[in-house]
C-alpha cells in the first residue's frame, strides 16, 4: 500500500511541473521599437492610434498626455519557488498640443525607473487631542452621557463626605 502511494504521489507531482517558463505581458507589446516611428512635430493623433493603438492613460492640462505602458514578467528560477521577476517596464509619455500634433516625446525603461529617487518625508496627522474640534465633541459626548449634569454633583457629594 505505501509503495502505491509513494508511486501515486511522485507521478503527480512529475506531471504537474512544468519546464516552460511563463511569461505575462501587459500593455503595448514592443514599444521601444514602435516608438522610434513617432516623429515630434510631424506625428499625429491618427497616426499615433495607428500605430500604437489606444493609450493606457489619458491626462489634460495645457496639453493632452498618452502614457502609453510596457509591462513583461516572468516566473524566476525553481530557488525562488516561482516568483515573478520583471523583465521589461517601459513606459512611453506623449505630448499632444491643442492641433493634434505630437510636441514631445519620453521613454522611460526599466534602468531609468530605477534612478527615480522618492521622497521620504511623511505627512503628519492633522488630528490633533487638543484641538478645538476634540474639545468640542467631548463636552456633546459628555452632556450626552450625562443630560442633567447629575454624575458631577453626585461626585461633589461624594468628595465633601
Amino acid at each position: 500500500m505505501s509503495k502505491f502511494f509513494l508511486i501515486f504521489l511522485s507521478i503527480t507531482l512529475l506531471t504537474n511541473c512544468s519546464f516552460k517558463k511563463v511569461d505575462k505581458h501587459h500593455g503595448v507589446p514592443f514599444l521601444e521599437e514602435k516608438q522610434k516611428l513617432l516623429v515630434v512635430n510631424k506625428t499625429n493623433k491618427n497616426e499615433i492610434r495607428k500605430i500604437l493603438g489606444s493609450p493606457s492613460t489619458t491626462s489634460k492640462f495645457n496639453n493632452d498626455v498618452w502614457i502609453y505602458i510596457e509591462r513583461k514578467l516572468t516566473q524566476s528560477e525553481l530557488k525562488n519557488l516561482g516568483r515573478m521577476k520583471l523583465i521589461k517596464n517601459d513606459v512611453l509619455v506623449l505630448e499632444i498640443d491643442d492641433r493634434g500634433i505630437l510636441n514631445n516625446k519620453s521613454f522611460y525603461n526599466k534602468d531609468d525607473m530605477e534612478n527615480v529617487k522618492m521622497v521620504e518625508a511623511t505627512t503628519e496627522d492633522g488630528f490633533r487631542k487638543k484641538t478645538f474640534i476634540y474639545d468640542f465633541m467631548s463636552s456633546m459626548r459628555q452632556k450626552i452621557n450625562d443630560p442633567l449634569g447629575m454624575r458631577a454633583k453626585k461626585r461633589r457629594e461624594l468628595n465633601q463626605r
